[in-house]
């Protein structure tokens, strides 16, 4: 990676140069020649019901008539660098990186990227996943922050050199403008506001102190010279997607941890499990130089204490927040919670990365209303799943036994390791996962994998081939699909299930095979990339994109970075809104009334929002010109 610009790269991109997978063979050509889009769809996979397959094969306007459980009349593509929603919805922004959350913070300043000693008193950078809380009858909601733009956030820096970090100063402001915010909000005749100074008001980030809990912790493997008891990590890293307990806490996910870490010796050796979480002597932002718990030359176990699940309670502004191991350490995108029969926990979760796995925890204790949570999600069994090509699928279950481990606290600190051992099914980039409020089913965004092919493997050595009948069924798939599945029973807490694909992302304009998509993609909605996802409380499917959008070659027609709507029980979709050029559009929550939905934009480019000098990641509210319930 010496000598390449890495500023500009998404952290898939940033990946592929750390770890270079095989070039897309002829066995792409072969599976599109042999997957004609009507065989294709004859076959094991299911998408929908027939009768809306064959109705929406017709449409070829984003404007064709509407499923009567839509509330708003499907918008076009769009390609420029601002938001659009239906006619009778409303749009602002609530707030933009560098807006004060305290009144003692600089206002935000376009020539150096805001204050460098408040920016952990600010709204952070790149906004993503994000939960509403009600807090005594306050609104409060948790916001994640991913990563940082170096040449925005440091923009004193110039030329294409591979980093702007030159100072120890530098390297602190970054870290302190990721994380998490946590934020007080009010609604006015106008639209909405944060409430600066408010006492729920919170930044956590890359140095707050944290507790560590459930089978890893105080491991060997997690201790360090500043933590020798391994209880106690500072911060969390590259926080992409969210979840929300079921007694009113966040649960934000580090995802792309493994950039953070490097080596100020480059021939230091990488311990043992580094290569399969792309850890590496180099890092993005050079950390290491200035902070030598993120050199594996000086703290080599520090890598180990990141990739988990972090709880958060915003309802009280001096709680630790805790690491629970037991939900594993990947690339997690989010935490989807829903209950057991029998009340246990069950918590879903997607490792995003080519040919990684789907999870599932399930707590030994049982949840009841006011009870005690404290450890239901420290004990526990994690689970990786198995997808068959008959529609059935079973989870397996990740312990010493199943995967041949020393213990379970070895399984929560290497679970890729852990999943491989047991014969998980490699998947498309399993990011958001969603449960139906409505249905007993669940959902996994695939993102994409244009690296499947013969011969590709993921970074432990298992197979990535396309196999028809999979969830995974295309081979160089730069679309992304959608897999659905409906536990047996209708018990999440159940071993077994059968699934489908609810839709496969595609471009009808440009192919007649499996890369058109299913029947329920059209050239009134296609999109490609599904990334962030929420259920309504109607069991709607809001679906939010992360993909190409050059609007060229296969992405022709697809337009910007989108948000659309899915009904699960006719298969339908529509496009409710598009984003600014350049950005993704991730994360989405509801005001307590359902009537306004709060969504994220990151990384947008050109003057968003508002005539902007520099482009500034937001979050926005959306909500009905009439008052009633959004959607």
């Amino acid at each position: 990676m010496k000598d390449t610009n890495t500023r500009h790269l998404s952290w898939d991109e940033w990946d592929e140069l750390r770890r270079p997978a095989p070039e897309t063979t002829g066995f792409d050509k072969v599976v599109a020649a042999a997957m004609s889009r009507r065989s294709f769809m004859t076959r094991v996979v299911a998408f929908g019901s027939a009768a809306t397959a064959l109705n929406l094969m017709g449409s070829t306007s984003a404007q064709a008539q509407t499923a009567s459980r839509f509330a708003f009349r499907p918008i076009d593509i769009q390609t420029d660098f601002t938001i659009h929603v239906p006619e009778g919805y409303d749009w602002d922004v609530l707030v933009s990186w560098g807006d004060p959350l305290f009144s003692d913070a600089a206002p935000w300043d376009p020539t150096n990227g805001g204050d460098a000693a408040t920016a952990d008193r600010v709204f952070g950078e790149n906004t993503d996943g994000m939960e509403l809380f009600e807090v005594d009858g306050k609104q409060v909601i948790a916001v994640n922050h991913e990563y940082v733009n170096e040449d925005i956030n440091l923009p004193a820096a110039t030329g294409e050199s591979a980093r702007n970090v030159d100072s120890a100063e530098d390297a602190m402001k970054l870290m302190n403008l990721q994380g998490v915010t946590v934020m007080e909000i009010s609604e006015t005749d106008t639209g909405w506001d944060v409430v600066v100074d408010s006492p729920f008001n919170r930044r956590i980030t890359n140095n707050t102190p944290i507790t560590l809990s459930g089978p890893a912790a105080g491991h060997a493997l997690l201790q360090t010279s500043a933590d020798p008891a391994g209880t106690t990590v500072l911060g969390t890293l590259n926080n992409c997607g969210a979840g929300k307990t079921l007694w009113g806490t966040y649960l934000t996910c580090e995802e792309n941890f493994n950039g953070y870490f490097g080596a100020t010796d480059p021939a230091t050796t990488m311990p043992e499990g580094f290569d399969r979480y792309g850890i590496g002597a180099e890092s993005r932002y050079a950390y290491e130089q200035y902070d030598p718990r993120f050199d594996i030359t000086a703290e080599p176990n520090e890598a180990n204490r990141f990739g988990f699940v972090v709880e958060i309670d915003p309802t009280d502004p001096a709680s630790t927040p805790i690491k629970r191991t037991a939900l594993g350490r990947f690339k997690h995108e989010n935490a989807a919670m829903t209950l057991a029969a029998d009340n246990r926990v069950v918590v879903y979760l997607g490792d995003d990365e080519r040919g990684e796995f789907l999870y599932r925890y399930v707590s030994n204790g049982t949840y009841s209303e006011g009870g005690d949570t404290s450890t239901l999600l420290d004990d526990g069994t994690l689970y990786v799943a198995q997808f068959d090509v008959d529609g059935t699928g079973a989870w397996l279950p990740l312990t010493s036994e199943t995967t041949g481990m020393d213990d379970l606290a070895m399984v929560c600190i290497h679970t890729r390791q852990a999943a491989s051992a047991v014969g998980a099914t490699t998947m498309d980039r399993p990011e958001w996962v969603a449960v139906s409020t409505t249905l007993s089913e669940a959902y996994c965004c695939l993102t994409n994998n244009s690296k499947r092919a013969a011969d590709a493997v993921n970074a432990g050595g298992d197979a990535m081939q396309a196999q028809d009948g999979t969830p995974n069924p295309r081979a160089g798939n730069e679309y992304g699909q959608i897999v659905r599945w409906r536990p047996t029973c209708t018990d999440h807490g159940a071993d077994t299930f059968s699934w489908d694909l609810y839709v496969m992302a595609g471009n009808p304009d440009v192919h007649d095979d499996a890369y058109a998509g299913s029947a329920n993609v059209t050239p009134g909605n296609m999109f490609n990339s599904p990334d962030g996802m929420q259920v309504d409380s109607n069991g709607m499917i809001w679906i939010q994109t992360d993909g190409d959008d050059s609007n060229e070659g296969g992405f022709a027609g697809m337009g910007n970075n989108q948000m659309l709507v899915g009904d699960p029980e006719t298969g339908e979709i529509a496009r409710f809104m598009t984003g600014p050029k350049g950005s993704e559009v991730t994360g989405l929550t509801w005001s307590a009334d359902k009537k306004t939905a709060f969504v994220g934009i990151q990384h947008p480019s050109g003057d968003f929002p508002n005539a902007s000098p520099v482009p500034r990641s937001s979050v926005v509210w959306v909500r009905r010109q009439d008052g009633n319930v959004i959607g």
